[in-house]
């Protein structure tokens, strides 16, 4: 009974929240003023834009929008700590020049394969292991690994004022679903716990898998290759094959998200759509143009004259982690 009453008022605290400020850690600014207006707009039953509940599908890039991802995606960091240990086991898994920077610790050289080398590097070095055993390993290696530079676990390296953009659009009947460049199963690892997104509304690039019967346990195995990337104009194609309709919210970081904003303000009625743009050196990283990932050049030339919003992390945000 005290337990289903400390739920009750946690919940009634959470809608107070809520009520007064659903967007605590965003300054008051043009950026917030927005988004509160958008979603006022398109869930008030009495107002032009109104929008059924069905149709609230709201999507966001991981890697530089919900977590960060400098100096290099944190996949990547837990890809590079496997692919090293399965080398050294059996160095006849490195067969491009790609994986060979990579398993040297070259990471300039393994980035100028660009993204479909980054990916290489993803699948060689998760090949082989079941989803089930690749995801408690994704799990174990948050639990010890930390970033470079702040010290922190890397699923602590999320911003407050997303996770809170996140809760907001739910408590309001949005579906929030995460659309990334990343490995889908790496993400599903921890999104539920970390963004409050279930598995089956997080999309991400993807290796072959194989269904196989290991000890008499049916089991996905995951294997090498690359079958899918959704990244850039894989994006609106993998929204449409899972979702099956537009969404009406899109937020991304960088370039590699400019087809997903631009599918989604493409849709008849209300739309929303918002970039990133990572301004503050001092309490996180400062980087578009010439960034060697999360480069964002056509979304900053083009997006405020296609009506999107950029949100300037210096400017808009009082806070970027979540308190310890």
């Amino acid at each position: 009974m005290n337990r289903i009453l400390a739920v009750g008022a946690a919940a009634l605290l959470f809608a107070a929240q809520l009520a007064a400020d659903p967007l605590p850690s965003w300054a008051d600014t043009e950026a917030k003023a927005r988004i509160i207006e958008f979603v006022q707009s398109v869930t008030d039953p009495d107002s032009a834009d109104y929008v059924f509940p069905a149709d609230r599908i709201a999507t966001f890039d991981n890697d530089g929008c919900l977590w960060a991802e400098q100096p290099v995606y944190f996949q990547l960091v837990y890809a590079l700590d496997r692919l090293r240990e399965r080398a050294e086991a059996d160095p006849a898994i490195l067969t491009s020049e790609v994986l060979e920077a990579a398993a040297g610790g070259d990471v300039k050289g393994m980035l100028a394969g660009g993204k479909e080398g980054l990916m290489e590097v993803l699948a060689v070095s998760h090949a082989g292991m079941s989803v089930e055993d690749f995801q408690a390993d994704v799990l174990a290696w948050l639990e010890s690994a930390r970033h470079p530079t702040t010290g922190r676990r890397y699923d602590a390296m999320i911003y407050q004022p997303m996770l809170e953009l996140l809760q907001y659009l739910r408590a309001e009947g949005f579906q929030t679903w995460i659309v990334s460049g990343g490995g889908v199963h790496f993400l599903r690892a921890f999104a539920a716990e970390t963004y409050g997104i279930p598995p089956q509304q997080v999309m991400g690039s993807a290796a072959p898998t194989e269904y196989r019967v290991i000890d008499g346990v049916p089991t996905i195995v995951k294997l090498p290759g690359i079958e899918f990337m959704d990244d850039k104009v894989g994006k609106p194609v993998g929204i449409d094959s899972r979702i099956g309709k537009r969404p009406i919210f899109a937020a991304g970081n960088s370039d590699g998200d400019f087809q997903m904003l631009e599918y989604t303000m493409a849709g008849a009625g209300p739309r929303f759509a918002m970039l990133v743009h990572h301004t503050d050196a001092e309490r996180e990283f400062a980087y578009d143009r010439d960034s060697h990932i999360g480069k964002l050049e056509r979304g900053l030339d083009e997006g405020p004259q296609r009506g999107w919003l950029i949100v300037d992390m210096a400017r808009d945000w009082n806070t970027i982690w979540p308190a310890d």
